[in-house]
């Protein structure tokens, strides 16, 4: 159990912010630029950790609290989510519920922190954010019973089991392709990323995410950014598993499997933010609908 939760954390936690720099060398590829190195995450991270922080005297305990809620969160959720063919440390029946909704915790504190400056150019930003997280969690929650439907189970180290690779080739191929593309949306849009948000965009009237962090500074906005680094592989471990069902019995080869696969996303990710440009306010709702539907199909589908 101490030497699996140690494994654990030690991927999330010294691998996260690579996940960060794949992309960034990804997109530098695409536009014929060197581009930052691989590491400049962890540079960054380190040297926010040593600046001061800077306070606004409008401002109570729940400023601070948004940024350590974003980085507890991330690790306790990870806890419950296979690593590819590496088990949950943690695991009971009805996982999937609490999984899903320590996301909305963190949601909710980021957005609350963001309202507690008084400035209403970061509430817009976070009722955009929360606007476009509620219509993502259908989808997360059709996907996560379509899977719970396959594996006959309630537990994420059930639903993401080694059955997956025999659902691909069995009638359960469809609906897993389904979702697999559904998980990807969630993933582009929980962690703002093109074509629904641009992390580096200075526009403010389209800014939704970095808005709502523009008065964290230091040490606090060092856990924001760690906090996002981590929440994205987390999401991107769902998706790794459901493409890389394979296990080989050897906890090395499982571990490098699963950076592999999270590695791939990365760059995935980089593919789409640079031969994308981004949506329209305005569609953004109409995508995530659209996913919805579709895992509702992909729900449809295994219960015939």
């Amino acid at each position: 159990m101490i030497a699996s939760l140690a494994l654990h954390l030690a991927l999330l936690l010294l691998f996260a912010p690579l996940m960060q720099g794949v992309i960034t060398k990804t997109k530098a590829w695409f536009g014929g630029r060197v581009g930052a190195p691989l590491l400049q995450p962890y540079f960054d991270l380190a040297r926010l950790w040593r600046k001061g922080v800077v306070l606004s005297r409008t401002t109570t305990w729940v400023f601070l609290a948004g940024p350590v809620v974003a980085l507890v969160v991330p690790v306790s959720a990870s806890l419950l989510l296979p690593f590819g063919a590496l088990a949950a440390p943690i695991s009971f029946e009805g996982d999937l519920i609490l999984f899903v909704y320590l996301f909305g915790l963190s949601r909710f504190f980021t957005a609350t922190a963001a309202l507690d400056t008084g400035s209403s150019f970061e509430g817009m930003g976070a009722a955009r954010e929360v606007t476009f997280s509620c219509l993502a969690e259908p989808t997360v929650l059709f996907a996560l019973l379509v899977l719970a439907r396959i594996s006959g189970g309630l537990s994420l180290n059930t639903l993401f089991g080694d059955h997956l690779l025999a659902a691909w080739h069995s009638g359960a191929g469809a609906s897993l392709s389904l979702i697999l593309v559904c998980l990807f949306v969630v993933l582009l849009v929980e962690n703002s990323r093109i074509p629904f948000d641009d992390p580096n965009t200075h526009l403010e009237l389209t800014m939704i995410h970095e808005v709502m962090v523009l008065d964290h500074s230091g040490p606090a906005l060092g856990m924001v950014l760690y906090g996002a680094a981590l929440k994205m592989m987390v999401l991107g471990a769902l998706l790794v598993r459901l493409a890389l069902p394979w296990q080989t019995g050897w906890w090395v080869s499982d571990a490098a499997l699963f950076l592999a696969g999270l590695f791939c996303v990365a760059i995935l990710i980089g593919v789409v933010e640079s031969t994308m440009a981004r949506l329209r306010l305005v569609r953004v709702p109409q995508v995530l609908i659209g996913t919805s539907l579709l895992s509702i199909f992909a729900l449809v589908l295994v219960l015939r």
